[in-house]
């Protein structure tokens, strides 16, 4: 592993910082479980051919990694004084917002609820939404956009 380690992590920083657009934390994560990802399959790994097999788990990280950002819904911006109030929030801005969105998310119904959760909440991809849920994925996607579009009208209801 030392060797591994000694000859594969600068290369593997450098492709890694190339392929997520020069973004030093995310390339030194993307190094760090492809290494420990290595150390896990030691006993597999000869570090004369392990090259290979290093640059596709960190490939394959990389491409979950953009998977994972795309399953997120797009973020609307805030105009006008909502925005300055938004940077600002104080206390109790914030915990009447929160009672807002309960209140709202209540209105929902339990399987659009559930959806909510996984995806925002609990941050996962619609992949492990569906595995969590024992649903499939396409039917997180559906359930996700008819719920934020019935928690948007809820939302608005209540001004």
């Amino acid at each position: 592993m030392r060797e591994l380690y000694r000859r594969y992590r600068r290369p593997l920083l450098a492709y890694a910082m190339r392929a997520v657009g020069g973004d030093h934390q995310r390339a030194e994560d993307i190094v760090q479980e492809t290494l420990l990802r290595a150390w896990r399959n030691a006993d597999t790994l000869h570090p004369d051919h392990a090259g290979p097999w290093l640059y596709t788990v960190a490939k394959n990280l990389v491409i979950s990694g953009y998977r994972r950002q795309s399953a997120r819904a797009a973020e609307i911006p805030i105009e006008g004084t909502d925005a300055l109030r938004a940077e600002h929030p104080d206390e109790f801005d914030r915990v009447l917002q929160g009672w807002q969105i309960a209140e709202a998310m209540r209105s929902l119904s339990r399987d659009h609820r559930a959806v909510i959760v996984e995806l925002f909440y609990r941050r996962r991809t619609v992949t492990e939404a569906a595995t969590a849920l024992g649903i499939p994925a396409g039917t997180v996607k559906s359930r996700s956009f008819y719920a934020l579009r019935a928690l948007r009208d809820a939302l608005e209801e209540r001004g």
